[in-house]
């Protein structure tokens, strides 16, 4: 490990002189790539720098036992030891969360899609509690939100919304979202007080760059229509929604947040290179490694991953058996303790693999 990460300091130092060489600062492609490699390896180096300033300081205190030290100055020196050998172990372990594999899309802005699905109209109003969840997280996250499209049912919940969550780090966070949410709770319509249980999928997808997605627009049928609001009446009478279809892939989006044509097409671009990138790394994990695929994050989309019981107060995340009892603090947003929990199922599955 030590060797390693001698060989990504020595890197680093390389990257910093690379990024004030003239050559490369005017050459926009090598100036982004050096950048994120250098960005990618700060957290690591700035750990690493910590742990060999502390490990030179346990070697020093470890010499000074040597001397002929009074029995204070050594009770001292002794109690130096275990201090920084603690911290000497934390930082290891820091260390080798840090050279784990990365997930190359973790530091991507996201685009997430919720629908409701089983319920009706409650199965709406419950895509529209999720949507206002993950809208209050990402505002504690200084994260910047874009409604891309949205098909509200008029009371409060929406049959499909879509939008960019815009941060660094939006898809680590949001990634393990992807599936299947279920809500238990007594309608308001329901005047008898029976629970009703109803769902909304979320799907999560990492935004794909140009580079990465291969789209031509030869590739891409363009419809325009005029867009509609609930019930199909005409709300705008110019051209302005936009219809894309991938014809290799068959992926259609349509877009008519906007009285733009141009801004509705923009976004839907962005929604169909999300979509095809999204495809395509599916399918590259399964042919990977359909045994190991892990159940967070990279599930089936129909899989039920969490449970809202409002009777109880209760959310329980169905992948790792964690139950909360904090539900309307968790709709209002304060869901870390999950994600964090999900992360840490994710790192130590891959130690484990790595160990295998």
């Amino acid at each position: 490990m030590l060797d390693r990460l001698e060989s990504l300091e020595t890197r680093y130092d390389k990257l910093n002189e690379l990024l004030s060489d003239p050559d490369v600062i005017s050459d926009t492609r090598k100036l982004r790539e050096y950048s994120k490699e250098q960005s990618d390896l700060e957290d690591v180096i700035q750990v690493y720098r910590q742990y060999k300033d502390v490990s030179s300081q346990w070697d020093d205190a470890k010499v000074m036992l040597e001397d002929n030290l009074d029995q204070d100055m050594y009770e001292m020196v002794k109690s130096e030891i275990t201090e920084l050998a603690e911290q000497k172990e934390e930082l290891e372990e820091k260390l080798k969360v840090l050279l784990l594999p990365k997930d190359p899309n973790d530091d991507k802005n996201v685009i997430m899609e919720i629908r409701g699905a089983a319920g009706g109209d409650e199965a709406a109003l419950f895509a529209g509690d999720l949507y206002r969840m993950y809208s209050k997280y990402a505002e504690t996250q200084g994260w910047k939100l874009d409604v891309m499209d949205a098909n509200s049912t008029g009371v409060g919940g929406y049959k499909e919304i879509i939008f960019m969550i815009n941060g660094k780090g939006a898809y680590s966070s949001f990634k393990f979202e992807n599936g299947a949410h279920r809500v238990q709770r007594v309608p308001e319509t329901e005047s008898g007080g029976r629970i009703h249980t109803s769902t909304a999928t979320v799907v999560v997808m990492p935004e794909a760059e140009e580079v990465e997605v291969d789209v031509h627009e030869k590739d891409i049928r363009v419809d325009t229509f005029t867009s509609s609001g609930p019930g199909g009446q005409s709300v705008n009478t110019t051209m302005s929604a936009v219809r894309l279809t991938h014809i290799p892939t068959g992926t259609v989006v349509s877009i008519q947040d906007e009285k733009s044509q141009i801004k509705n097409k923009e976004k839907a671009m962005k929604i169909l290179r999300a979509r095809i990138y999204d495809s395509v790394r599916q399918e590259a994990q399964d042919e990977y490694d359909q045994t190991r695929r892990s159940a967070v994050g990279t599930g089936d989309r129909s899989e039920r991953i969490r449970t809202y019981n409002f009777p109880q107060n209760r959310v329980t995340d169905h992948r790792i058996g964690l139950t909360i009892q904090k539900l309307d603090q968790i709709l209002e947003g304060k869901m870390g303790e999950f994600i964090e929990a999900l992360i840490i199922e994710e790192q130590t599955k891959k130690m484990d693999q790595l160990g295998e």
